[in-house]
């Protein structure tokens, strides 16, 4: 308990440190209407941004620029190991205001911080290490402080992405963690992301663990992932894209009517509530029973 505590009180006063050294030296974020944000991510935010979250702001006239650091699988060690040593290993995908997506390879993640004026930069844990606290403690405070020293404009703010349990019947070996049982992989998820938030270094966290968890709840059952842990193409995704929506522009999604040509309109249903409701409660899961086999 005594370590926790020092390292959130390190992490806080590299916090305050970096900030107002950066806003004596650095210009200011732009205030032009568009919301800037990166990922320092893998196929989890790949999952959740890449797909749907532009088309969900285009609907609402918001404009986005939507940016992801991407390498498979990658933890926040190796996210500061290429930091560190201003490695070329991420594949840097791009959504333009225009939506329109642009790849580039063997991209730095310095690079990358200085492209935008991002208004937000993310930071997630690989997913079977997503509920173990003392993965987040060793490596996170080092990525951040990186990441607080190299970005172009001192405005930006930082997010927490709170990732997804596995299928029930997942082959991941790092479900093994968690004793191959979703229930306690969502718990210790949940769990994890509320004690990170709780350092105070994050302005916004999107509950994407918890909002996948009440979409389970629904007639659609634990059918949310292609593969027992990355989301489906589909509603699984959409429901990512949902609430980061809300989280970002802390406006209700159920009010906006976009969908994907690829799902029906009761699971456009369940995924707009399952994220709507995560964002109120984002560390417990809320029933849909409204959403049952016996109505639909």
């Amino acid at each position: 308990m005594y370590s926790i505590q020092i390292t959130s009180i390190l992490f806080f006063l590299s916090f305050i440190f970096s900030s107002s050294s950066y806003a004596q030296s650095q210009d200011q974020a732009l205030d032009d209407g568009v919301i800037r944000i990166l990922a320092i991510g893998n196929s989890f935010s790949e999952d959740a941004i890449e797909n749907n979250l532009y088309e969900l702001a285009n609907a609402r006239g918001k404009k986005i620029v939507i940016g992801n650091l991407y390498i498979g699988g990658a933890p926040l060690d190796l996210h500061v190991k290429n930091a560190l040593g201003d490695s070329s290993a991420y594949s840097y995908r791009k959504i333009n205001e225009s939506g329109e997506k642009q790849v580039l390879e063997k991209i730095k993640i310095s690079t990358a911080l200085i492209d935008e004026p991002w208004d937000y930069i993310s930071f997630q844990q690989a997913s079977p290490l997503s509920g173990k606290y003392d993965t987040y403690a060793k490596d996170l405070p080092l990525l951040y402080a990186y990441v607080t020293q190299h970005v172009k404009y001192p405005d930006t703010k930082y997010i927490l992405h709170q990732t997804w349990a596995y299928q029930h019947d997942s082959d991941h070996s790092g479900f093994s963690l968690y004793g191959r049982d979703q229930t306690a992989m969502y718990h210790a998820i949940a769990s994890t992301s509320e004690k990170v938030y709780s350092w105070g270094n994050f302005s916004i966290l999107v509950p994407a663990g918890t909002a996948i968890q009440n979409a389970r709840t629904s007639y659609i059952g634990d059918h949310f992932t292609r593969d027992g842990y990355h989301l489906n193409l589909n509603y699984g995704r959409f429901i990512a894209a949902c609430v980061w929506y809300e989280a970002l522009f802390h406006e209700n999604v159920q009010s906006n009517a976009y969908v994907p040509l690829s799902i029906s309109y009761v699971e456009s249903k369940i995924a707009k509530e399952a994220a709507h409701v995560a964002i109120q409660n984002p560390y417990h899961v809320t029933t849909l029973s409204h959403y049952n086999i016996w109505t639909y």
